[in-house]
């Protein structure tokens, strides 16, 4: 029965050079300390930020460099964590930058109490006497956003002393996934051992061609997670009620509305994208799964079967080398600078592909401010990767250019368009397949791919959306959350989408297990966000070739300097109308009449 590797048997070449963030951890551990100190000067500030425009600038300048370097130091430590969650010094130091996360958090608490107490026309005099407080229009003009919803001065510092507690319920789940998560081999119809894994089910078995495979997987996978149902519904029983706690604190009307503030999006475009992607969308996935049970020759379709290949013949292993080739001549559409940023990402490892113990699952890409990306992705060779590492690249494309174009304090969109350049490239990687050929397994291959990616992000992730909808507000009611219900809403949420199609049994049930998001706010819905406006902008980019892309990529180059609905406008997108996302469920119905087609 193959092993996993242990990270120091992993080959080098697998792995990312965090040597880019620090040389070595002596550097790490000087710089963390010279950020505690940094924190702890910034109070000679406190108090002083009435006095006149070139003190509030100096103290913002401080401000943006304390975060920018805050936030270099914690990610050298998340990455060595995500690379390896089961090391000691890995733990204790993720441990360390949560606590100088919360220090530095409550150390710069002052400056929005001070800004928000600032007698009334006074932050206004400061702007226009001092021209390099337009680098914070920003941020000035969100913090006013959130005046009727600031405590006192003292609250808010408590507050943010406490940063490191209320964000237990992530850690407490991540740590637990990483490091004690532990599933039991199975044995194939061939008598084949296997060894089972969060990354290795995820990664292969889920998608594996052989049934009993995947089923045998699927079995160990549950067993794994049952585990810890009871423990992980009381963490995430925690989060919600952190959150409710905190809105009616806060005096926001509902815990929904305190979390979409951030987002800067109308609450009718976050109804919109849950209602009508879960009514329109659910009869073209019920279709899919129609055919799959009818191709596959299965009596019934499990949960564990919707992502099974439908012509695994035609699904050859797909080589790290050659994805990138692939990606990189997909991404000749976005120009020069874009691809060359793009192709020093995956020659000069930035990209940590290895599979071993520890390792975090799923992929992810980190955009520490002034250095460059690193993405986490766990390779098997197959097209899902090719996909997953060309939307993770987008990621890194994205913030690679607002980083060179803005400031820190600028660089970060709010949450609703941050999927949107990674889903991007997805869809510039199909569409480059399909223009090529019109063979019809090619193109069938390449299709089952894309609606993997409609599948994640318009189903995986906005029923997860509809869940967090319910169970908020069931707990704004004061009901419990317990495991039992949870089980039970993630249940009827999948059968009412699914129908009679997909066998829905007590793994399924237990999805909600699977994904983090669940206490990063409203995260899951945005994606479905991102997947609307990338399919309208990738639609356009074939319609109209250079002019769309170049929208594009001002749009990159803008960071966060407009608010999600604007980005998306400039780019050529108006998600202020249902319209695009009509239109992109239509896309989907589309691309499965040719699947079926490609199968009669």
């Amino acid at each position: 029965m193959p092993t996993r590797l242990s990270r120091a048997e992993v080959p080098i070449e697998l792995t990312w050079d965090l040597s880019d963030l620090f040389a070595d951890e002596a550097a790490w551990e000087r710089e963390l300390q010279a950020v505690e100190a940094a924190s702890q000067s910034l109070a000679d500030f406190e108090g002083t930020l009435a006095r006149d425009a070139a003190t509030l600038l100096a103290c913002l300048n401080a401000m943006e460099s304390l975060q920018a370097r805050s936030v270099r130091v914690s990610t050298f430590a998340h990455l060595r964590n995500a690379q390896d969650g089961t090391h000691p010094a890995h733990q204790a130091a993720n441990a360390r930058v949560t606590a100088l996360q919360a220090q530095v958090a409550a150390s710069t608490s002052f400056i929005p109490s001070e800004l928000l107490a600032f007698p009334e026309g006074l932050l206004a005099q400061f702007r226009a006497a001092e021209p390099g407080l337009a680098d914070f229009d920003i941020y000035l003009d969100d913090l006013l956003a959130l005046r009727p919803h600031r405590l006192s001065a003292e609250s808010e510092r408590v507050l943010a002393a406490l940063g490191e507690v209320l964000g237990a319920p992530l850690m407490i789940y991540s740590r637990s996934k990483a490091s004690d998560l532990q599933f039991a081999p199975f044995t194939d119809s061939a008598g084949t051992h296997h060894a089972n894994s969060v990354n290795g089910f995820e990664s292969n078995f889920e998608a594996h061609a052989d049934v009993s495979v995947r089923r045998g997987a699927w079995a160990s996978f549950s067993a794994g997670l049952k585990a810890y149902n009871q423990t992980w519904a009381a963490t995430f029983a925690t989060e919600v009620k952190k959150n409710v706690v905190m809105a009616r604190l806060r005096g926001y009307p509902s815990t929904e509305a305190c979390l979409l503030q951030p987002h800067q999006i109308p609450h009718a475009v976050y109804r919109h994208i849950l209602d009508i992607i879960q009514a329109e969308l659910a009869p073209h996935m019920q279709r899919y799964a129609r055919l799959r049970r009818r191709v596959l020759g299965l009596d019934r379709l499990l949960y564990c079967d919707i992502k099974a290949p439908l012509d695994p013949e035609f699904n050859p292993r797909m080589r790290y080398e050659d994805g990138c080739a692939l990606i990189l001549e997909a991404l000749q559409v976005m120009g020069p600078e874009y691809v060359a940023y793009a192709r020093r990402a995956l020659e000069q490892r930035w990209v940590d592909r290895a599979d071993n113990v520890g390792k975090s699952s799923g992929a992810f890409c980190a955009s520490p401010y002034g250095v460059h990306p690193y993405i986490l992705i766990t390779w098997s060779d197959t097209m899902r990767n090719v996909f997953t590492l060309a939307h993770e690249l987008g990621h890194g494309g994205h913030f690679g250019l607002a980083m060179a174009h803005q400031r820190f304090v600028n660089t970060r969109p709010a949450m609703p368009f941050i999927e949107a350049p990674s889903i991007m490239n997805e869809m510039l990687l199909a569409q480059h397949i399909l223009a090529r050929s019109r063979e019809t397994r090619l193109r069938r291959s390449v299709i089952m791919q894309v609606l993997g990616t409609y599948h994640h992000n318009f189903v995986t992730h906005l029923l997860e959306a509809e869940l967090q909808r319910q169970v908020y507000a069931l707990a704004e009611e004061g009901g419990a959350i317990t495991a039992a219900l949870l089980n039970e809403r993630k249940g009827r949420i999948l059968e009412r989408f699914w129908g009679d199609t997909v066998e829905i049994d007590e793994g399924a049930r237990m999805t909600w297990m699977r994904q983090p998001h669940y206490y990063m706010g409203l995260y899951p819905y945005t994606y479905a966000v991102g997947l609307v406006a990338s399919t309208a902008m990738s639609l356009r980019v074939q319609e109209e070739g250079a002019p769309a892309v170049q929208r594009w990529i001002e749009v990159l180059k803008a960071g966060g300097t407009r608010k999600p609905l604007e980005l998306m406008q400039m780019a050529g997108v108006d998600l202020s109308s249902p319209q695009p996302i009509h239109e992109a469920v239509a896309y989907v119905g589309r691309l499965i009449d040719e699947l079926e087609r490609s199968f009669d």
